[in-house]
């Protein structure tokens, strides 16, 4: 009997590969090609499942054009690329990789707010270029975590992890918002307070977003929520590209309504808007908040997982979209 047949859309690990191959007629982009719409549907010719990594994306025309197709394996936790509803109404499954990040996303979180809030790419730039000559007391002087009050938007696992690490770690005052509260016990666990977004906004010294993106979170921070911010906050957002507004942002930042930000996550990306590369008071990284060695091996296991249950007993481990199963 033939194996199913499945397309590894970008390069991972080796020893993934190898495990996948145990159990599939695998098609691999080990050389990390960046594929085109046209290219992938291309690839996905007689494929059964998929293996994609975030950027694939997945909608009513790739799955019009792909009739094998039966289940995409999202190595990420976030699956904006997948049109869940066309997926479903073809019969294909979704899955992604959730929890098996939590720890580390919250970890780089908590790593971009105190690298925005004590200016450290920006003092070291200055360091670098030979710029340091003498000391002076407001030198790279910034805000302090200890003490201060975090804000908290989506008030997930990820949100409660970073939520945990400043109150426990720095004695911070944690407020948050989500579109439903936590019960009692996870509230106290984080020693965090529900509050509305409004107060949120402008209660925070360091507002971290951590919501999932959908069409209802689109520029969920614009210009009118930036204006309602103290201009001593920083804005640190490890969620996703598209809930906040990089333009308005970028003008908030240059005209100092807001002290700094940090950000994992561009509208767009990997293109990043050019404005906010002009601009000292905010970090940028590129999209690497679960970028651990462990955490992206448990990522990649986690997604071959999905794809070698589904195909042995049609019960994967993490599911998006149940109906698909029954649809088939």
């Amino acid at each position: 009997m033939s194996h199913p047949r499945i397309l590894v859309a970008r390069s991972v690990f080796p020893e993934v590969i190898a495990r996948l191959e145990q159990h599939f007629d695998v098609t691999s982009n080990q050389p990390d090609e960046t594929w085109s719409k046209a290219q992938l549907i291309e690839k996905l010719q007689g494929k059964d499942g998929a293996f994609t990594t975030g950027g694939e994306r997945i909608d009513a025309e790739v799955l019009a054009a792909c009739p094998t197709l039966k289940i995409c394996a999202n190595m990420a936790v976030g699956y904006n690329n997948f049109d869940i509803d066309a997926m479903t109404a073809a019969g294909v499954l979704a899955t992604n990789t959730p929890d098996v990040l939590t720890e580390t996303t919250a970890d780089f979180g908590f790593a971009l707010l105190m690298a925005t809030a004590r200016r450290i790419t920006e003092s070291e730039h200055f360091l670098r270029a030979g710029k340091w000559g003498k000391w002076s007391f407001d030198m790279f002087a910034g805000s302090d975590i200890h003490g201060s009050t975090l804000g908290i938007l989506g008030m997930g696992r990820i949100g409660q992890g970073i939520a945990r690490r400043g109150a426990h770690g720095f004695g911070m005052k944690v407020i948050y918002h989500n579109r439903s509260r936590l019960d009692a016990a996870q509230e106290a666990g984080c020693k965090a307070s529900y509050v509305s977004k409004e107060e949120l906004l402008r209660s925070a010294d360091h507002l971290v977003l951590v919501l999932p993106y959908s069409p209802a979170s689109h520029h969920s921070i614009g210009a009118a929520e930036l204006a309602l911010m103290k201009p001593t906050a920083t804005l640190i957002n490890i969620a996703r590209g598209g809930i906040v507004d990089d333009a308005a942002l970028a003008l908030a930042l240059r005209e100092k309504r807001i002290a700094a930000a940090g950000l994992d996550v561009f509208e767009g990306e990997p293109r990043v808007h050019p404005d906010l590369l002009t601009l000292s008071n905010v970090v940028l990284t590129p999209h690497i908040a679960s970028a651990s060695v462990p955490t992206r091996l448990a990522m990649a296991n986690l997604a071959a997982d999905n794809l070698i249950a589904y195909f042995r007993d049609k019960k994967p481990l993490t599911p998006l979209n149940p109906a698909a199963l029954a649809s088939r």
